[in-house]
């Protein structure tokens, strides 16, 4: 972590009269979320008084029970307020994204704000947009990232429970229950500490995975008897989505994460991926193992990124047309690595 920028930070948040904007990426998920409400937590036990945290879009349902989910402004819901939050910020923090790009709507809004910009992330090729980076790459989280960051700060002994469940929750569902992007040690350790704050990891682990409505179970069991199909000679697989099939199903926010890992989990799939169609794009998600990079993959082909085995996308093109470009490409990307 560079002194220089630690330094800098702890000057800035030694001034409690700064007015902070904590901002969440679009479609947030459990390390958005975790990372962005932790935050607000610290900052709030450290005595800034004015401190809010805009989303552009709604939590899932299986984070709403998380702390302080109800100091959020939604920006699909109040746009004109979120916006005039981020312009009025003195700081603004960014957690798990880097890009002015995934925050959507706001993009412009974030673009044309006063406020410095702090970027805590650990996405690759971070923007050049931010005025202070935090940015590791090899660690799970931006939610763990945050809590080396606190630490770094001399403040470990400020995380309490509520701080802890947000880094929690964000560090699992990042790492998807420890199978993957968890190698590191320090993982494990932070983990330790968090769990003996208080955090109950059984009861936060079925608050996420265990809390299905009816429908949602309905979609996943269409998604994997009737639209999960594999890409010849084996090496791919992909669910799509329609607008309608979503509906008959009463699909809600948040109903379709993790569908896309059913893929992985066939003998021999390399590459998986999941496609929403929505109003005026499709949504991809991408998931892979070992060395195939669906990070290089996403960012070639999908206007999209994140890390190299898990990325999003999207396509302006029809659900079929993204499908058809999907399984043309496939095979020959696999074939790099």
């Amino acid at each position: 972590m560079n002194n220089d920028s630690l330094n800098r930070l702890k000057t800035l948040i030694s001034n409690k009269t700064h007015r902070v904007c904590i901002l969440l990426h679009t479609n947030p998920d459990g390390d958005s979320a975790g990372s962005s409400l932790g935050l607000y937590g610290y900052l709030k036990k450290e005595g800034f008084i004015e401190v809010d945290v805009v989303s552009p879009d709604e939590l899932p349902a299986f984070l709403k029970w998380m702390p302080w989910t109800e100091v959020v402004t939604f920006a699909n819901e109040n746009p004109e307020l979120a916006k005039q939050k981020i312009l009025d910020a003195d700081i603004i923090f960014c957690l798990d994204f880097n890009g002015y790009n995934r925050v959507n709507s706001l993009e412009t809004t974030l673009s044309n704000a006063p406020g410095l910009k702090i970027l805590v992330d650990h996405h690759p090729n971070p923007s050049s947009g931010f005025n202070l980076i935090f940015s590791e790459i090899h660690i799970s989280s931006a939610s763990e990232l945050l809590y080396k960051l606190i630490a770094a700060l001399g403040d470990e002994s400020k995380i309490d429970k509520p701080i802890a469940e947000c880094l929690y929750s964000g560090i699992i569902t990042d790492t998807g229950s420890f199978s993957y992007g968890c190698n590191n040690p320090e993982t494990y350790q932070i983990t330790s500490k968090l769990i003996a704050l208080g955090v109950d990891g059984e009861a936060i682990h079925n608050l996420i995975y265990n809390t299905n409505t009816f429908s949602r179970m309905r979609l996943l069991g269409h998604c994997l008897g009737e639209k999960l199909e594999i890409v010849e000679p084996g090496n791919a697989a992909f669910i799509s989505l329609t607008q309608s099939e979503l509906s008959n199903f009463d699909h809600q926010k948040g109903d379709t994460e993790g569908f896309v890992n059913y893929a992985l989990k066939i003998q021999g799939i390399r590459l998986a991926a999941i496609f929403i169609e929505k109003k005026d794009h499709i949504k991809i998600s991408f998931r892979s193992v070992g060395n195939v990079d669906v990070n290089l993959f996403a960012r070639e082909f999908f206007s999209g990124g994140g890390h190299k085995n898990a990325s999003g996308g999207k396509s302006v093109e029809s659900l079929s047309d993204a499908v058809l470009k999907f399984k043309n490409l496939a095979n020959s990307f696999i074939s790099r690595f």
